[in-house]
């Protein structure tokens, strides 16, 4: 008698419980950074604000799998992730948001979407005129990337946001990883 094949649940569940024990987490992060600094041309670029931060408008991008509830979920079928991105509207009601990741546990997240994608403290912050305001747009993608979608999230991905972030006139970007 042969033994049915575990539910995709279940491994992912297995794999989810291997990552995090932080002795593999610390490896896999190790191999992932040894191979992106192999394949990047130069430094990570820095850019200094210039200006008072209480003149700036900020963006919210993160790789924790959030997306508005009316947009497709990110592919967790394929097992070197989904390199595309969410657009996500400024005013959007975190009701309307949801979490498509299998990679990691956003029980918390679940509970509380600032957790992951501060937008409500952005907002208290530049009604409070801390920052200037918050972008009109924020992008939300998936993380644990690999293989040809990692060229992808190079070369298309990532220059399609910082094209829309300057378009938006965003000073700076706070980045949230999953």
């Amino acid at each position: 008698m042969s033994n049915p094949k575990p539910s995709a649940s279940f491994i992912q569940r297995l794999q989810n419980r291997f990552f995090a024990i932080p002795a593999v987490a610390e490896w896999w992060a190790g191999r992932f950074v040894r191979r992106v600094r192999s394949s990047a041309d130069g430094p990570t670029p820095f850019a200094h604000l210039t200006k008072p931060l209480a003149e700036c408008t900020v963006a919210l991008i993160t790789t924790g799998g959030v997306h508005l509830t009316s947009q497709p979920a990110f592919d967790m079928a394929d097992p070197d992730g989904d390199a595309t991105l969410r657009e996500i509207p400024g005013d959007v009601a975190l009701a309307d948001l949801t979490i498509t990741h299998d990679y990691y546990n956003h029980s918390s997240a679940d509970r509380d979407l600032n957790v992951i994608f501060p937008l409500e403290q952005f907002r208290e912050l530049a009604q409070r005129g801390v920052i200037g305001g918050v972008a009109r747009r924020h992008f939300g993608l998936m993380g644990h990337i690999e293989g040809e979608h990692l060229r992808r999230l190079q070369e298309k991905t990532a220059p399609e946001i910082a094209a829309k972030l300057r378009a938006d006139g965003v000073d700076f970007a706070f980045l949230t990883p999953a």
